[in-house]
């Protein structure tokens, strides 16, 4: 059955935050718990233990910010909108959020998933020109399906079962994406800052080709249902290649754009992203490793073409690495938010050049631990759309 559509102002209290006056020593370094976006960007669990910063009884009474209970559903809304996490302590936030105090009648972990399921809408409703925000006003007329309370309960026991087996994956992956990172650091040091004094070289001192791809006339008209796989910046993740969303176009057209049909073990590299985005398209590098010819990319993408003899993937490593994605985002160049990096960026990257045989025995761990890495991901991959199967059906008809 289809559950009465609620607003989130007559189930909920929808408050905002505040940040106390930076220059005032005394409002901070207290005991309140106090809470940017960033601190819910990246929680492994709906629940927020603990917070980085702390205010104090001055600062807190000097900002309309507001003491949060625990059970509160967090909601950021700007920069970005939409990542949610559930008080599991007291708290109290800036201004980048509107947080959901819930009513009698509201189960806070149906109000977690419930707001996570729906915030696609909720970014649409978003306004601003640097920065997207939601109004308190927007999020109070925001409507959710609101079922008895028990049928709330239930629904969020078996959406936490099912997310719980998503989360245990993504662990998994996170534990041997900190393995690797640990071991590069320990044998290498920080690829950029380079403290062990390896010799160092200007990536197109290691390279045949770096060129941008080839975006062809008529542009997405073009494309066909079937043939040459055209790869955008969409289809270019941390050292992943996705399929779902790639564009094809015709041998005919493919054999236009020789200039950037692709070799196997080409680097891919974006050339555009959000500088404020989490999992922004700036600067993400893979590894093709489809046949010669198989393949061509657009004009928002970038090809690197390795010169034999350089180990690939020790290169997508360094590029795709922590350190890295922060060297790129101070080199590129832009607007406030929008940017774009420059061949010439590319060109001059400084790659680090250990002797080959660390390189070698690095790369003889990275494929022991990829190999886990990936039992992980196709166990992620199986699960997820069994998640959003059941997400879609808790909160149309019901269970």
């Amino acid at each position: 059955m289809s559950w009465p559509m609620v607003k989130l102002k007559d189930c909920c209290e929808v408050v905002g935050g505040a940040t106390p006056k930076r220059n005032v020593a005394f409002y901070w370094d207290g005991d309140i718990p106090w809470i940017t976006p960033k601190d819910v960007s990246n929680l492994s669990e709906p629940y927020i233990y603990e917070a980085p910063e702390y205010i104090s009884k001055a600062g807190y009474k000097s900002a309309a910010t507001y003491m949060l209970p625990v059970g509160t559903v967090l909601l950021t809304s700007r920069a970005p909108i939409g990542n949610v996490a559930i008080a599991g302590i007291e708290l109290c936030t800036n201004q980048g959020f509107k947080s959901l105090i819930p009513g009698q009648n509201v189960h806070s972990k149906y109000l977690y998933h419930c707001i996570k399921k729906f915030v696609p809408q909720l970014e649409l409703l978003g306004n601003g020109a640097t920065f997207k925000e939601v109004s308190k006003r927007v999020v109070e007329d925001f409507e959710i399906p609101l079922p008895p309370l028990e049928e709330q309960k239930r629904i969020a026991a078996i959406l936490d079962k099912a997310d719980g087996v998503r989360q245990k994956r993504e662990q998994a992956i996170k534990l041997a994406d900190d393995f690797l990172r640990a071991t590069f650091l320990e044998m290498f040091g920080d690829p950029v800052s380079n403290p062990k004094g390896w010799k160092v070289k200007p990536l197109k001192e290691l390279s045949v080709k770096i060129a941008s791809g080839s975006t062809p006339k008529g542009g997405s008209k073009v494309y066909v249902d079937k043939g040459i796989t055209f790869f955008r910046s969409q289809n270019v993740w941390k050292n992943d290649i996705r399929l779902d969303d790639v564009a094809y176009i015709d041998e005919k057209t493919h054999n236009s754009l020789k200039k950037s049909s692709l070799k196997h073990k080409d680097i891919l590299m974006t050339k555009t992203g959000r500088f404020n985005t989490e999992n922004s398209s700036l600067g993400r590098a893979a590894l093709f490793l489809g046949d010669d010819d198989s393949a061509n990319v657009n004009g928002h993408v970038y090809l690197i073409r390795l010169k034999a003899g350089v180990l690939h993937e020790f290169i997508v490593y360094i590029l795709t690495s922590n350190e890295y994605r922060e060297h790129i985002r101070e080199v590129c160049v832009g607007g406030i938010d929008k940017r774009q990096l420059n061949k010439e960026h590319i060109e001059d990257f400084p790659i680090i050049c250990p002797p080959d045989d660390l390189q070698i025995e690095f790369m003889r761990k990275l494929n022991g631990i990829q190999k886990i890495r990936s039992n992980a991901m196709m166990g992620l991959k199986e699960v997820i759309p069994l998640f959003n199967t059941l997400n879609q059906k808790a909160f149309s008809d019901g269970f």
